[in-house]
């Protein structure tokens, strides 16, 4: 689960339709190179990014950080979603501090692997 000090949905929670969309881009970009994470954001425009963990040696980036800077080098000056794919239990801070720079209001959604919604970060 995301963590509790922070605003969340309820695990059942069912998500909109570009939201959800935004969770599926989020698994392609996760299984397509076997990363840890997968993330993807739709900009003030409707157009979506979608990103993988990068761990390289000289270059560490998270799903969410990459997903945020494909977003930002497009042009985009406002996010209205976010979702990230992952096994692990909480949100990286570094990845919602990347969304937080482009919306302080946009909702993050955390799932599964398997597409099951774990919440949404909304602070």
């Amino acid at each position: 689960m995301p963590d509790p000090t922070r605003a969340v949905t309820p695990a059942g929670e069912t998500l909109d339709a570009e939201d959800a969309k935004l969770v599926t881009l989020a698994r392609g970009a996760r299984a397509r190179v076997g990363a840890a994470e997968g993330a993807s954001v739709r900009d003030q425009d409707g157009r979506t990014y979608a990103a993988a963990t990068v761990a390289l040696p000289s270059l560490s980036l998270t799903a969410l950080q990459l997903a945020v800077a494909s977003a930002a080098a497009a042009g985009a000056t406002r996010l209205e979603a976010a979702a990230v794919v992952t096994e692990a239990a909480t949100l990286d801070t570094a990845g919602q501090a990347a969304v937080r720079d482009l919306a302080t209001d946009a909702p993050i959604h955390m799932a599964a692997p398997d597409g099951t919604l774990r919440g949404t970060v909304t602070t």
